[in-house]
């Protein structure tokens, strides 16, 4: 395993990664797959099937694929709920020797799934289900462009103060354009000048409860 991360258990059982340069965990200590269905899957995936019900497919933004967690958990909950476009950017690839230790397929029943995900090629577009289409795009966000088309964002980058260059405004404005007007975006953070900037783009900023061991995360809403 890369000397540079390390693999730990978090509170509900399921896997994070410490890495060591940013002191910083990819996950909650508190739970990786809790934290992870509470903020991207209630707060963001069935606000958005709640909202427009009658959509023929979701398309979905991920900035940050990491370990994969959040596409696994996207593509169980997409089995009854219809077609997913996940497009998903990452700059730095997690290395095989580190994502085949993962427990997150174990845990929720779904090893095959989990490893169609991990093993996706690159830069095309995958079907990994009869509803789930994977994209992974191995990019710098700040690089990213595409058409306004995504009905969800999950911003899941590392926290603002270890990469605050990926938490400023212009990255947000990026977000507001790529979003269909009534797209949300969703994020674990809720510090102020976060939302602050998040208003003055054009936002509507929703501060919601949060998972255990974090008192509130931010969905954000294009009007």
């Amino acid at each position: 395993m890369t000397s540079n991360i390390k693999l730990i258990k978090t509170e509900d059982g399921s896997h994070s990664l410490y890495v060591k340069e940013l002191d910083e965990t990819y996950h909650s200590n508190h739970g990786a797959i809790q934290e992870s269905n509470h903020i991207f899957i209630k707060a963001g995936f069935d606000y958005v099937l709640s909202n427009h019900p009658n959509l023929p497919h979701i398309n979905i933004l991920e900035f940050g694929f990491g370990t994969g967690l959040n596409a696994l958990l996207t593509a169980k909950r997409s089995s009854n709920e219809g077609k997913v476009i996940y497009e998903t950017l990452e700059k730095y690839p997690l290395p095989q020797d580190i994502t085949q230790e993962l427990n997150y397929g174990k845990i929720l029943g779904d090893e095959t799934l989990f490893e169609k995900i991990l093993s996706a090629e690159w830069e095309d577009a995958i079907e990994i289900s009869a509803s789930f289409l994977l994209k992974k795009i191995k990019v710098d966000f700040r690089d990213f462009s595409s058409s306004p088309k995504y009905h969800l964002i999950y911003f899941d980058a590392f926290a603002p103060n270890k990469q605050p260059n990926l938490w400023a405004k212009p990255i947000f404005e990026k977000c507001y354009d790529l979003l269909i007007p009534g797209g949300a975006m969703v994020t674990y953070s809720a510090k102020g000048q976060f939302k602050r900037d998040l208003k003055a783009i054009g936002f509507e900023v929703e501060s919601l409860p949060g998972p255990p061991g974090k008192f509130e995360i931010t969905r954000a809403i294009k009007g």
